[in-house]
């Protein structure tokens, strides 16, 4: 600990490490020019680093080289039931995998402290007009994953440092933003800004209180929980000024999916955004973390609030205690944390938005940069050309309409916005069409108390919004099923059906089987399509219905004013609502003396919940980097829920095949996401999108679209889990092949596990998101990078190729690809080694993040005995 530069924080009784003091004393008055990111590493550095090697790091960062690795140690991890669960299934794994050679496995435990909501299970499978939905959803999630349930409830007590908020309580990132996180934290004396990684892509959020907190795969995160400091390079950081004010009747939705399209045209792909400007002082914090939650949309690590008045109000409103509030305050004018310290910060580049240029807007049909003004839909083609029969479900429809997901359920004005055009519209008597399965799904149980407050809920209730749950549902495709009828119409038909939600992903194949596509929209704007109940809808010009007059009604006529909106929040939202829900959900469980054994009891029946297999079979074996076959060559813009999807499971896809075999049945098949503690399961899922388009998979000369691939040398073209299965089953090792930004969208690790299961053992692309290539690391498959002007295409690849790799691997080295062309012709390609840390080539060459945690922990406790 670098005691020189401890220091007694005025007013509070504790110390904080001067990080001016120490950057100042390398580089006089440099810390002035440090970006607030910057600040909070330089903090971390000098509480954490060892001395001799204190100036150094710091030098680096005060130089900003990007060319040497980065220390980082976050305070704490948290996760979702999901990828936090499939991580602490790989730990106990681990805990088998030690055992067995001898080494005792109740020392594996997470060193950092670990907070896990199970908020990503409950399927919406009772909408919101069905007044029992809340009790009914919770019964059938606690059936079906009983399984999981059980795992989590085991490691609640076999494991060290990990917490668990239940099921029932709402999502992740709205109760990190409300109550988790305390801004700055206090231990041992000590005062320093909270930091964490969240094995979500969404984590961000709180970047809006001005707290560092990235997105990371389940298999990073593991190995920060298990103590190792997170290596990265540094990133750029991007200043954006927010210059302006809204206009009026714009939503924090509207503000968000403009800037999506905006910054994902700027390519901030893997760098730290900082917001600052006269417009964001206008910003509420609620507003602030509706855009800190989209940071992966934008394509970036982090996008930042500083501390400020806003900050201050938005802690007392949530029901902080006073100590805590008055500590945050005092730390960020003492640290340079506070707004006003930062006008001397100097940033890689600084883009200028105007937030009083935003107008309504929804965002899709396919992507959440996909912005379309509301007053364009006509011109563009989504809206206005079909002629609807009353009664009768047109082309177009909207089945899924979901207020849903913590980047606007956190937002108290969106959500009384809501409320209130859900009452305009009912005092007009409109109603929701009879086909639009609507939902109600906060982030927080808050939500449901402040809109009961304002008489808002019983007005939502009559339209069909009721709560169906406090956790992530359709956004992260949980619809669960639709009326029967709906489906069989949408399906005899061919209807081009549609969503509508309030969430912040919408691509392909996403958010319900047969919701062809999905758009993005305000929780008010939902509660608009409802009544529409068709995407083939000018929502700003044509008429919602009449009233008993019979007057015509449209959307100008509902919509609340920004005053009434204001004032409704101001009276109805309460410090003491979020101490009612919190103080019980955070007070301590008295230890009840039981304790449980070590190692889990793996049930071997069980679709959820299976001991890894990572230490085993294939992956035990060494990769070779020779003969690689290619098991798909893709385009542009490949997701994650292209690569490994979480939506309902369909009986005829082989993870349903699976299922059925297992004797579960069809009602109960539950999400792939759920199933993702089972590899026999989640592998299943591998490249399992409908929407997905493997160029080697056509038929007469044209590629078809499915989860399909092509058996070389055969060239028989066959569902992609038996192309899989056939390469497993030869020890065929495979390569992908692909565009520019693989691996966009959700930070799930089995993405990269799915495809390390199948035999690849390398990945050839344009470009990499930042997530999805740790994940791949920490998997040991290798990611190549092209270099710019080459492609799949200027090489001609067919898919009839074999490749190998040839070179050191060692950070970011140039290294050959070899391409084998089925005249024998070989043509040599460089790439370069997108293992950008020396820590990275180790995890690599150990064959993964948990190989390599076995290998130290194995010889720690030899060197001690």
């Amino acid at each position: 600990m670098n005691c020189a530069w401890r220091k007694a924080l005025p007013g509070t009784g504790l110390d904080y490490f001067d990080a001016r003091a120490a950057v100042d004393a390398i580089a006089p008055g440099a810390y002035a020019k440090l970006p607030y990111t910057s600040r909070v590493l330089a903090e971390n550095l000098v509480r954490r680093c060892v001395p001799t090697a204190l100036p150094a790091a710091l030098g680096q960062l005060i130089e900003r080289r990007r060319d040497l690795d980065f220390p980082w140690f976050p305070a704490r991890v948290v996760c979702h039931d999901i990828l936090g669960q499939t991580a602490l299934v790989d730990l106990a794994g681990l805990r088998d995998a030690i055992a067995l050679q001898g080494g005792d496995p109740s020392l594996v435990n997470p060193v950092v402290p670990t907070q896990l909501v199970v908020d990503h299970s409950l399927a919406v499978e009772c909408g919101g007009f069905d007044p029992e939905a809340f009790a009914k959803n919770r019964a059938i999630e606690d059936r079906r994953n009983e399984d999981r349930f059980d795992f989590i409830n085991w490691t609640k007590k076999a494991f060290r440092n990990v917490d668990v908020i239940p099921p029932g309580n709402g999502i992740l990132h709205q109760i990190n933003l409300e109550r988790m996180s305390p801004v700055i934290q206090r231990e041992a004396g000590v005062a320093y800004p909270d930091t964490l990684v969240g094995t979500d892509s969404h984590t961000p959020m709180v970047d809006a209180l001005g707290v560092i907190a990235i997105g990371v795969g389940g298999l990073e995160a593991e190995s920060v929980m298990l103590g190792r400091a997170s290596w990265m390079r540094l990133p750029d950081i991007i200043g954006v000024e927010l210059a302006g004010k809204p206009q009026p009747g714009i939503t924090a939705t509207d503000i968000v999916l403009s800037l999506t399209e905006f910054l994902r045209k700027q390519k901030v792909v893997s760098s730290y955004l900082e917001f600052f400007g006269e417009g964001a002082s206008h910003l509420t914090l609620g507003d602030r973390a509706t855009i800190s939650n989209m940071a992966p949309e934008f394509g970036s690590t982090a996008a930042m609030f500083y501390i400020d008045e806003q900050t201050i109000r938005y802690l007392r409103l949530t029901g902080r205690d006073d100590e805590q509030v008055a500590l945050v305050e005092t730390y960020a004018k003492q640290a340079g944390l506070w707004a006003d310290s930062l006008a001397d910060a100097e940033y890689e580049s600084v883009l200028r938005f105007d937030l009083s240029s935003v107008v309504r807007t929804i965002a899709g049909p396919s992507n959440p940069h996909n912005r379309v003004p509301t007053s364009d839909l006509a011109a563009r083609g989504i809206s206005g050309v079909v002629e609807n029969v009353p009664g009768v479900m047109p082309d177009g429809a909207v089945i899924i309409a979901a207020i849903t997901s913590c980047t606007n359920t956190n937002n108290p004005r969106n959500m009384i916005a809501a409320g209130l055009i859900a009452r305009n519209a009912n005092r007009l008597g409109l109603v929701r069409k009879l086909w639009v399965k609507s939902s109600l799904a906060p982030g927080s149980k808050t939500v449901e108390l402040y809109l009961r407050e304002a008489g808002l809920l019983p007005e939502l209730e009559q339209l069909g919004f009721g709560v169906v749950a406090f956790a992530c549902t359709s956004c992260n495709g949980m619809s669960g099923a639709l009326d029967p009828v709906i489906q069989q119409e949408v399906v005899a038909r061919d209807l081009y059906a549609t969503a509508v939600l309030s969430g912040n992903r919408n691509f392909d194949g996403r958010i319900h089987p047969y919701a062809k596509q999905a758009f993005l929209a305000s929780p008010p704007l939902v509660v608009a399509y409802a009544i529409a109940g068709t995407i083939r809808f000018d929502i700003e010009k044509d008429v919602l219905g009449h009233d008993a007059a019979g007057k015509p009604v449209r959307l100008a006529d509902i919509w609340p004013s920004d005053e009434e909106i204001d004032a409704i929040v101001a009276s109805s939202v309460k410090p003491e609502q979020f101490r009612s829900v919190y103080i019980p959900m955070f007070t301590r469980e008295a230890d009840d003396g039981n304790r449980v054994e070590p190692l889990y009891q793996w049930r071997p029946e069980s679709t959820y919940i299976r001991r890894p297999p990572y230490w085993e079979g294939a992956l035990a074996g060494a990769r070779t980097l020779k003969g690689m076959r290619p098991l798909a060559l893709l385009g542009d813009n490949i997701t994650t829920d292209h690569l490994s999807p979480s939506n309902a499971i369909m009986p005829d896809s082989a993870a349903g095949e699976y299922l059925a075999k297992m004797g579960l049945p069809e009602v109960d098949f539950n999400s792939y996401a759920t199933h993702r503690g089972d590899h026999l399961t989640a592998q299943r899922a591998t490249f399992a999108n409908p929407t997905l388009v493997n160029e080697m998979a056509y038929v007469n000369g044209q590629v078809r679209t499915g989860s399909l691939a092509r058996i070389e040398p055969e060239g028989k073209v066959t569902r992609m889990w038996e192309a899989i299965e056939t390469y497993m089953e030869r020890k065929q090792p495979l390569i992908i092949i692909a565009g520019a930004d693989y691996g966009q969208g959700s930070s799930r690790d089995w993405a990269a596990k799915g495809v390390r299961l199948a035999g690849v053992e390398a990945i050839v692309a344009e470009g990499f998101e930042r997530i999805h290539r740790t994940n791949l690391v920490g998997m040991g498959v290798l990611p190549l990078e092209f270099q710019p002007g080459t492609n799949r295409i200027s090489l001609g690849l067919d898919g009839t190729e074999t490749f190998d790799v040839i070179g050191e691997r060692t950070p970011r080295a140039g290294l050959t690809l070899v391409i084998w062309r089925e005249t024998g012709d070989r043509v040599m390609v460089p790439v370069t080694c997108r293992l950008d840390t020396a820590e990275e080539v180790l995890i690599y060459e150990a064959g993964g993040v948990l190989q390599r945690f076995a290998q130290d922990f194995l010889e720690s406790v030899a060197k001690a005995a």
